[in-house]
């Protein structure tokens, strides 16, 4: 009682702050908040590339069917998507041509697109696709099938 009063504000001080472990047990709470939603919204990324790389492939295929009525045919496997962007040389080069596209668009994981004719899915068309993000052609590519 004399502690109390000879400074009055001493308990209204040891009331009026937080210690130091709520603080730490705060952020420790935060900190495993936003590690569960980053694991979570990991799957999703994933997700947004597949569906990108979907909307690119339909997106060039839009191309190559304007390349087509331009030309006559579609492009070699050879000249590839470049064709679209660049008038191609060579043999078999279209008498008739114009730019369908301003630049052909990678894939989400930084690799261009694949494009062979005829195609080994397609006999009679095209192939055009994607390697995935492992980079290497099997199951698991986004392509036009």
């Amino acid at each position: 009682m004399v502690n109390a009063m000879r400074n009055p504000f001493l308990k209204r001080r040891r009331e009026a702050g937080y210690t130091l472990f709520e603080i730490m047990l705060v952020l420790g709470i935060i900190a495993v908040l936003v590690g569960s939603a980053i694991y979570m919204l990991g799957g999703a990324v994933g997700v947004a590339e597949n569906q990108r790389a979907a909307s690119d492939i339909k997106t060039l295929s839009t191309a190559l069917g304007m390349y087509k009525v331009q030309t006559g045919s579609l492009p070699t496997t050879e000249q590839g998507l470049e064709a679209l962007v660049k008038r191609p040389g060579g043999p078999g080069a279209p008498k008739r041509w114009r730019e369908v596209l301003d630049e052909v668009p990678l894939d989400p994981w930084g690799k261009p697109y694949m494009y062979r004719k005829p195609g080994k899915k397609n006999p009679r068309g095209y192939d055009l696709y994607s390697l995935g993000e492992d980079g290497v052609e099997s199951e698991d590519d986004i392509g036009n099938d």
